[in-house]
């Protein structure tokens, strides 16, 4: 408890991994299975600065929409209690992986042919700008250590369905508090 008497208020879940992975589908699903409300940290930051996070990139560059990224990843492991879908780049800081510490993290793992079949070779992401295979694979190569290691939880989403995915969550989630 905080402060006087106060239960903090924590995500049931955090969901991780690349772009393509499925964080905001998988993510919804889980919501409406479980009764609660689904948050992107990405779509807080386009609600907040009430425009598109291309636009964030092209204007104010990279390192300031990593700014508000992290503000807006600390206010939903700090003020929601549902499942809450981190964008790709955030536990590439420092300070996100401390906070995801005491949360249950689940990483979502895709392989490079499925995550360009899921984001589309004509996406408009900034961080694809100079050609999305190659740049997929770069990120994937990057960052997939790092998602592994904040991960309580490793999920395969490869040819599945984001209710499999979702079930498995479930199931394991389920398992580990038994």
């Amino acid at each position: 408890m905080t402060g006087a008497g106060r239960v903090p208020v924590r995500p049931r879940v955090v969901l991780i991994g690349s772009m393509g992975a499925g964080k905001t589908t998988v993510g919804e699903v889980l919501a409406q299975r479980w009764g609660v409300a689904f948050r992107d940290s990405d779509a807080d930051i386009v609600a907040a600065e009430g425009r598109e996070i291309s636009d964030i990139f092209v204007t104010e560059g990279e390192a300031h929409f990593r700014a508000l990224e992290r503000e807006a990843v600390i206010a939903g492991l700090t003020g929601h209690e549902g499942v809450l879908a981190l964008g790709g780049g955030s536990v590439m800081d420092d300070g996100t992986r401390g906070h995801l510490a005491d949360h249950t993290v689940v990483f979502l793992r895709v392989g490079l042919a499925e995550a360009v079949r899921r984001v589309g070779l004509g996406s408009s992401r900034p961080m694809l700008l100079g050609g999305v295979r190659t740049r997929i694979k770069t990120l994937l190569d990057e960052r997939t250590p790092i998602y592994e290691s904040v991960a309580t939880i490793v999920v395969d989403t490869d040819g599945r369905e984001p209710v499999e995915v979702a079930a498995e969550i479930t199931a394991r989630l389920e398992d580990a508090r038994v």
